[in-house]
Protein backbone atom coordinates (compact mmCIF):
# COMPACT_ATOMS: atom_id res chain seq x y z
CA UNK A 1 0.00 0.00 0.00
CA UNK A 2 2.65 2.45 1.06
CA UNK A 3 4.41 1.65 -2.61
CA UNK A 4 1.50 2.63 -4.17
CA UNK A 5 1.10 5.20 -2.32
CA UNK A 6 4.81 6.63 -3.24
CA UNK A 7 4.53 5.48 -7.05
CA UNK A 8 1.45 7.68 -7.15
CA UNK A 9 2.91 11.19 -5.67
CA UNK A 10 5.68 10.67 -7.71
CA UNK A 11 3.77 10.06 -11.17
CA UNK A 12 1.61 13.27 -10.03
CA UNK A 13 4.90 15.22 -9.28
CA UNK A 14 6.20 14.66 -12.96
CA UNK A 15 3.44 15.09 -14.27
CA UNK A 16 3.08 18.69 -12.29
CA UNK A 17 6.70 19.28 -13.81
CA UNK A 18 6.17 18.34 -17.20
CA UNK A 19 2.65 20.73 -17.27
CA UNK A 20 5.31 23.45 -16.00
CA UNK A 21 7.71 23.10 -18.81
CA UNK A 22 4.80 22.93 -21.26
CA UNK A 23 3.41 26.45 -20.23
CA UNK A 24 6.57 28.00 -19.66
CA UNK A 25 7.37 26.67 -23.53
CA UNK A 26 4.49 28.01 -24.75
CA UNK A 27 5.19 31.69 -23.93
CA UNK A 28 6.88 33.88 -26.65
CA UNK A 29 10.86 33.35 -26.08
CA UNK A 30 10.89 37.21 -27.04
CA UNK A 31 9.02 39.86 -26.07
CA UNK A 32 9.06 42.99 -28.62
CA UNK A 33 8.17 46.19 -27.91
CA UNK A 34 5.91 48.51 -30.94
CA UNK A 35 5.93 52.00 -31.74
CA UNK A 36 3.20 53.76 -33.62
CA UNK A 37 3.84 56.48 -36.84
CA UNK A 38 4.33 60.22 -36.03
CA UNK A 39 4.24 63.57 -37.81
CA UNK A 40 7.47 64.85 -38.52
CA UNK A 41 9.34 67.93 -40.06
CA UNK A 42 11.91 65.67 -42.53
CA UNK A 43 14.93 67.21 -44.31
CA UNK A 44 16.70 65.31 -46.91
CA UNK A 45 20.51 66.99 -47.46
CA UNK A 46 23.65 66.26 -48.96
CA UNK A 47 27.03 67.52 -48.27
CA UNK A 48 29.56 69.20 -50.32
CA UNK A 49 32.77 69.88 -49.37
CA UNK A 50 34.99 72.45 -50.15
CA UNK A 51 36.92 75.38 -48.86
CA UNK A 52 36.06 79.80 -48.90
CA UNK A 53 37.83 81.44 -51.23
CA UNK A 54 37.57 85.60 -52.01
CA UNK A 55 35.33 86.25 -54.99
CA UNK A 56 37.82 88.59 -56.13
CA UNK A 57 41.76 88.09 -56.22
CA UNK A 58 44.40 89.71 -58.31
CA UNK A 59 47.61 88.54 -59.05
CA UNK A 60 49.57 91.77 -59.55
CA UNK A 61 52.38 91.66 -62.35
CA UNK A 62 55.21 94.04 -63.19
CA UNK A 63 54.89 95.38 -66.59
CA UNK A 64 58.49 95.71 -67.41
CA UNK A 65 61.24 93.46 -66.05
CA UNK A 66 64.13 93.74 -63.77
CA UNK A 67 64.90 93.48 -60.01
CA UNK A 68 62.72 93.98 -56.74
CA UNK A 69 64.44 97.39 -55.65
CA UNK A 70 61.64 98.09 -52.74
CA UNK A 71 58.54 96.26 -51.12
CA UNK A 72 56.10 98.87 -49.72
CA UNK A 73 53.40 96.43 -47.75
CA UNK A 74 53.21 93.33 -46.11
CA UNK A 75 51.45 90.86 -46.15
CA UNK A 76 47.82 91.29 -44.17
CA UNK A 77 48.02 95.03 -44.97
CA UNK A 78 45.11 96.51 -46.95
CA UNK A 79 45.20 98.98 -49.75
CA UNK A 80 43.23 101.07 -51.47
CA UNK A 81 43.22 101.17 -55.47
CA UNK A 82 46.97 103.14 -56.65
CA UNK A 83 48.75 102.43 -53.34
CA UNK A 84 51.98 101.84 -54.20
CA UNK A 85 53.10 98.03 -53.69
CA UNK A 86 57.14 97.92 -54.80
CA UNK A 87 59.04 100.03 -57.18
CA UNK A 88 61.46 97.93 -60.11
CA UNK A 89 65.00 98.75 -61.06
CA UNK A 90 65.27 98.33 -64.56
CA UNK A 91 68.39 96.53 -65.93
CA UNK A 92 68.73 97.14 -69.75
CA UNK A 93 69.24 94.54 -72.27
CA UNK A 94 72.51 95.59 -73.86
CA UNK A 95 71.46 95.09 -77.42
CA UNK A 96 68.30 96.55 -77.05
CA UNK A 97 70.52 99.95 -75.04
CA UNK A 98 73.10 100.13 -77.86
CA UNK A 99 70.44 99.55 -80.56
CA UNK A 100 68.44 103.01 -78.41
CA UNK A 101 71.51 104.61 -78.20
CA UNK A 102 72.38 104.88 -82.07
CA UNK A 103 68.44 105.44 -82.73
CA UNK A 104 69.24 108.94 -80.83
CA UNK A 105 72.57 109.51 -82.54
CA UNK A 106 71.28 109.05 -85.74
CA UNK A 107 68.38 111.64 -85.30
CA UNK A 108 70.34 113.71 -83.75
CA UNK A 109 72.02 114.34 -86.94
CA UNK A 110 69.17 114.77 -88.72
CA UNK A 111 67.93 117.06 -86.43
CA UNK A 112 71.29 119.12 -86.68
CA UNK A 113 70.79 119.43 -90.56
CA UNK A 114 67.47 120.00 -90.69
CA UNK A 115 67.99 122.87 -88.40
CA UNK A 116 70.64 124.39 -90.16
CA UNK A 117 68.39 124.25 -93.34
CA UNK A 118 65.85 125.67 -92.02
CA UNK A 119 67.58 128.82 -90.34
CA UNK A 120 68.93 129.16 -94.05
CA UNK A 121 65.86 128.91 -95.71
CA UNK A 122 64.17 131.06 -93.63
CA UNK A 123 66.73 134.07 -94.38
CA UNK A 124 66.47 132.95 -98.12
CA UNK A 125 62.31 133.93 -97.52
CA UNK A 126 62.43 136.69 -95.53
CA UNK A 127 64.93 138.25 -98.18
CA UNK A 128 62.33 137.09 -100.86
CA UNK A 129 64.48 134.65 -102.65
CA UNK A 130 62.85 131.62 -102.15
CA UNK A 131 58.64 130.87 -102.34
CA UNK A 132 56.35 130.26 -98.86
CA UNK A 133 56.43 126.77 -100.01
CA UNK A 134 60.13 125.93 -99.91
CA UNK A 135 60.08 127.49 -96.54
CA UNK A 136 57.45 125.76 -95.02
CA UNK A 137 58.38 122.34 -96.33
CA UNK A 138 61.78 123.49 -94.77
CA UNK A 139 59.88 123.75 -91.68
CA UNK A 140 57.99 120.56 -91.29
CA UNK A 141 60.96 118.59 -92.05
CA UNK A 142 62.88 121.10 -88.90
CA UNK A 143 59.62 119.88 -86.45
CA UNK A 144 59.56 115.95 -88.11
CA UNK A 145 63.58 115.89 -86.96
CA UNK A 146 62.89 117.44 -83.59
CA UNK A 147 60.11 114.72 -82.83
CA UNK A 148 62.26 112.05 -83.84
CA UNK A 149 64.94 112.96 -81.55
CA UNK A 150 62.50 113.60 -78.89
CA UNK A 151 60.74 109.93 -79.33
CA UNK A 152 64.41 108.49 -79.68
CA UNK A 153 65.48 109.78 -76.59
CA UNK A 154 62.20 108.65 -73.91
CA UNK A 155 62.87 104.97 -76.03
CA UNK A 156 66.72 105.02 -74.78
CA UNK A 157 65.24 106.57 -71.33
CA UNK A 158 62.57 103.83 -71.13
CA UNK A 159 65.21 100.83 -71.55
CA UNK A 160 67.88 102.20 -69.41
CA UNK A 161 65.47 103.08 -66.07
CA UNK A 162 61.89 101.76 -67.42
CA UNK A 163 60.17 104.72 -67.72
CA UNK A 164 60.76 107.99 -69.50
CA UNK A 165 61.03 111.74 -68.09
CA UNK A 166 57.59 113.26 -67.40
CA UNK A 167 55.55 109.96 -66.95
CA UNK A 168 55.28 110.94 -62.67
CA UNK A 169 54.01 108.43 -60.89
CA UNK A 170 52.39 106.56 -64.17
CA UNK A 171 55.97 104.89 -64.60
CA UNK A 172 56.42 100.98 -65.44
CA UNK A 173 58.63 100.97 -62.98
CA UNK A 174 55.78 101.13 -60.27
CA UNK A 175 53.80 98.10 -59.38
CA UNK A 176 50.65 99.46 -57.28
CA UNK A 177 47.39 98.02 -56.14
CA UNK A 178 45.16 97.29 -58.95
CA UNK A 179 41.95 97.09 -56.63
CA UNK A 180 41.30 97.52 -52.95
CA UNK A 181 41.41 94.64 -50.60
CA UNK A 182 44.29 92.64 -48.38
CA UNK A 183 47.30 91.54 -49.56
CA UNK A 184 47.23 88.05 -48.79
CA UNK A 185 50.60 86.67 -50.50
CA UNK A 186 53.87 88.37 -51.29
CA UNK A 187 56.15 85.50 -53.23
CA UNK A 188 59.14 87.78 -54.19
CA UNK A 189 61.25 89.62 -51.83
CA UNK A 190 64.21 92.44 -52.84
CA UNK A 191 66.59 91.99 -55.07
CA UNK A 192 64.73 89.24 -56.78
CA UNK A 193 64.73 89.14 -60.22
CA UNK A 194 60.97 89.45 -62.05
CA UNK A 195 59.60 89.11 -65.97
CA UNK A 196 56.76 91.04 -67.17
CA UNK A 197 53.97 89.22 -68.87
CA UNK A 198 54.25 88.80 -72.49
CA UNK A 199 53.28 86.11 -75.03
CA UNK A 200 55.48 83.46 -73.79
CA UNK A 201 55.34 84.07 -70.58
CA UNK A 202 52.93 84.58 -67.75
CA UNK A 203 54.79 87.01 -65.91
CA UNK A 204 56.03 86.96 -62.46
CA UNK A 205 53.24 87.40 -59.53
CA UNK A 206 54.76 90.41 -57.31
CA UNK A 207 51.70 90.60 -54.74
CA UNK A 208 48.71 88.81 -54.52
CA UNK A 209 45.35 91.05 -53.43
CA UNK A 210 41.62 89.95 -52.27
CA UNK A 211 38.72 91.75 -51.04
CA UNK A 212 37.71 89.84 -47.84
CA UNK A 213 34.76 91.08 -47.67
CA UNK A 214 33.30 88.98 -50.05
CA UNK A 215 33.71 85.23 -49.95
CA UNK A 216 32.36 82.50 -51.87
CA UNK A 217 32.19 78.59 -51.38
CA UNK A 218 33.75 76.51 -53.62
CA UNK A 219 32.85 72.71 -53.06
CA UNK A 220 32.11 69.08 -55.32
CA UNK A 221 28.61 67.83 -55.40
CA UNK A 222 28.62 63.81 -56.38
CA UNK A 223 26.63 63.22 -60.11
CA UNK A 224 23.91 61.56 -58.15
CA UNK A 225 22.76 64.18 -56.51
CA UNK A 226 24.16 67.41 -58.91
CA UNK A 227 20.73 67.13 -60.86
CA UNK A 228 18.58 67.74 -57.35
CA UNK A 229 20.07 71.20 -56.81
CA UNK A 230 19.80 74.68 -58.89
CA UNK A 231 21.05 78.23 -58.68
CA UNK A 232 19.66 80.18 -55.38
CA UNK A 233 19.33 76.76 -53.44
CA UNK A 234 20.05 78.04 -49.63
CA UNK A 235 23.21 76.56 -48.55
CA UNK A 236 24.59 76.87 -44.54
CA UNK A 237 28.70 76.32 -44.93
CA UNK A 238 30.44 74.79 -41.84
CA UNK A 239 34.26 76.02 -41.77
CA UNK A 240 36.45 73.66 -39.97
CA UNK A 241 38.15 76.42 -37.82
CA UNK A 242 35.33 77.92 -36.57
CA UNK A 243 33.41 75.58 -34.43
CA UNK A 244 29.49 75.79 -34.00
CA UNK A 245 28.78 78.71 -36.59
CA UNK A 246 27.55 78.16 -39.41
CA UNK A 247 26.88 80.82 -42.64
CA UNK A 248 24.08 81.31 -44.71
CA UNK A 249 24.99 81.01 -48.55
CA UNK A 250 23.11 81.00 -51.46
CA UNK A 251 24.07 78.59 -54.46
CA UNK A 252 25.09 80.82 -57.77
CA UNK A 253 27.13 78.31 -60.04
CA UNK A 254 27.15 74.57 -61.00
CA UNK A 255 30.03 73.45 -63.62
CA UNK A 256 28.14 72.36 -66.53
CA UNK A 257 31.00 69.50 -66.59
CA UNK A 258 32.31 67.00 -64.37
CA UNK A 259 35.79 65.98 -62.94
CA UNK A 260 36.42 62.43 -61.87
CA UNK A 261 37.99 61.66 -58.26
CA UNK A 262 38.72 58.47 -56.77
CA UNK A 263 35.81 56.73 -59.48
CA UNK A 264 33.18 59.16 -58.60
CA UNK A 265 32.51 62.16 -61.00
CA UNK A 266 32.31 65.43 -59.24
CA UNK A 267 30.38 68.78 -60.14
CA UNK A 268 31.64 72.02 -58.83
CA UNK A 269 29.96 74.20 -57.39
CA UNK A 270 30.24 77.65 -55.82
CA UNK A 271 27.63 80.28 -53.76
CA UNK A 272 28.02 83.61 -51.84
CA UNK A 273 28.51 83.59 -48.34
CA UNK A 274 27.31 85.99 -46.02
CA UNK A 275 29.82 86.84 -43.20
CA UNK A 276 29.28 88.95 -40.26
CA UNK A 277 31.59 91.05 -37.50
CA UNK A 278 31.95 87.90 -34.75
CA UNK A 279 34.55 86.00 -36.65
CA UNK A 280 37.61 86.67 -38.93
CA UNK A 281 37.48 84.65 -41.85
CA UNK A 282 40.65 83.70 -43.80
CA UNK A 283 40.76 82.89 -47.53
CA UNK A 284 41.49 78.75 -47.97
CA UNK A 285 39.69 77.95 -44.69
CA UNK A 286 38.14 74.32 -45.19
CA UNK A 287 34.56 74.04 -45.27
CA UNK A 288 31.53 71.90 -45.35
CA UNK A 289 27.80 72.96 -47.15
CA UNK A 290 24.69 71.28 -46.68
CA UNK A 291 22.64 71.43 -48.96
CA UNK A 292 18.63 70.84 -48.75
CA UNK A 293 17.63 68.40 -51.60
CA UNK A 294 14.18 68.42 -50.42
CA UNK A 295 11.53 69.07 -47.16
CA UNK A 296 8.84 68.47 -46.16
CA UNK A 297 6.50 69.32 -42.99
CA UNK A 298 4.29 67.04 -41.02
CA UNK A 299 3.87 63.81 -42.94
CA UNK A 300 3.18 60.68 -41.07
CA UNK A 301 6.64 59.21 -40.47
CA UNK A 302 8.42 56.14 -38.67
CA UNK A 303 11.77 55.48 -37.59
CA UNK A 304 14.10 53.89 -40.95
CA UNK A 305 15.13 51.26 -37.95
CA UNK A 306 11.55 49.91 -38.15
CA UNK A 307 12.38 49.08 -41.57
CA UNK A 308 12.32 45.45 -42.66
CA UNK A 309 13.39 44.43 -46.48
CA UNK A 310 11.87 41.96 -48.19
CA UNK A 311 14.89 39.43 -49.12
CA UNK A 312 13.39 38.35 -53.00
CA UNK A 313 12.34 41.50 -54.21
CA UNK A 314 13.85 44.35 -51.21
CA UNK A 315 10.84 46.17 -51.02
CA UNK A 316 10.29 47.56 -47.81
CA UNK A 317 7.75 46.37 -44.88
CA UNK A 318 6.91 46.73 -41.22
CA UNK A 319 5.52 44.08 -38.91
CA UNK A 320 1.74 45.80 -37.32
CA UNK A 321 0.96 43.91 -34.12
CA UNK A 322 -2.78 42.30 -34.38
CA UNK A 323 -2.55 40.50 -30.75
CA UNK A 324 -0.74 39.59 -27.63
CA UNK A 325 3.19 39.11 -29.38
CA UNK A 326 1.21 38.46 -32.51
CA UNK A 327 2.06 40.71 -35.91
CA UNK A 328 2.01 40.96 -39.39
CA UNK A 329 3.78 41.91 -42.26
CA UNK A 330 2.62 44.48 -44.42
CA UNK A 331 4.16 46.57 -47.11
CA UNK A 332 4.55 50.21 -47.06
CA UNK A 333 5.56 53.00 -49.75
CA UNK A 334 8.03 55.31 -48.68
CA UNK A 335 8.80 58.80 -49.20
CA UNK A 336 11.67 61.11 -48.85
CA UNK A 337 13.88 60.20 -45.53
CA UNK A 338 16.62 62.02 -43.05
CA UNK A 339 18.62 59.01 -42.24
CA UNK A 340 17.00 58.68 -38.95
CA UNK A 341 13.31 59.00 -39.96
CA UNK A 342 11.22 58.08 -43.43
CA UNK A 343 8.08 59.26 -44.86
CA UNK A 344 5.58 56.46 -45.04
CA UNK A 345 3.11 57.28 -47.92
CA UNK A 346 0.59 54.35 -47.67
CA UNK A 347 0.60 50.48 -45.58
CA UNK A 348 0.35 51.77 -42.37
CA UNK A 349 -1.82 54.69 -40.24
CA UNK A 350 -0.53 56.47 -37.19
CA UNK A 351 -3.12 54.27 -34.86
CA UNK A 352 -0.89 51.06 -36.13
CA UNK A 353 1.43 49.45 -33.83
CA UNK A 354 4.72 48.74 -35.51
CA UNK A 355 7.03 46.35 -34.49
CA UNK A 356 10.81 47.27 -32.56
CA UNK A 357 11.96 43.84 -34.68
CA UNK A 358 15.72 44.72 -33.71
CA UNK A 359 15.02 45.58 -29.85
CA UNK A 360 13.42 43.06 -27.19
CA UNK A 361 11.49 44.19 -24.03
CA UNK A 362 13.13 45.64 -21.14
CA UNK A 363 11.73 43.10 -18.75
CA UNK A 364 13.42 40.31 -21.21
CA UNK A 365 16.61 42.13 -20.83
CA UNK A 366 16.40 41.97 -16.95
CA UNK A 367 15.87 38.50 -16.84
CA UNK A 368 18.70 37.21 -19.27
CA UNK A 369 21.04 39.19 -17.13
CA UNK A 370 19.75 37.74 -13.98
CA UNK A 371 20.63 34.07 -15.82
CA UNK A 372 23.61 34.98 -16.47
Amino acid sequence: MKKTIIFVVIGLSLIGVLAWFGMKNSKSPMQYETETPFKANIVKKTVATGKVVPLEEVEMKPKVSGIIDKIYVEEGAKVEVGDLIATIRVVPNVSSLNSAQGSVKTAQLRFNNSKTLFERNKGLYEKGVISRQEFETAELNYNSSRQDLNTAQSNLQIIRKGSAAGMGKTANTYVKAEIAGTILEIPVRKGKQVIEANTFNAGTTIAIIADMTKMIFEGQVDEAEVGKIKNGTVLEVSLGAIEKKKYPAKLNFIAPKGTEQNGAVQFKIKGDVTLDDEFFVRAGYSANADIVLEAKDSVLSIKEALLQFDKKTEKPYVEVKTGDQEFEKTDVELGISDGINVEILSGVTKDDEIKIWNKTSKDKKDKNKDND
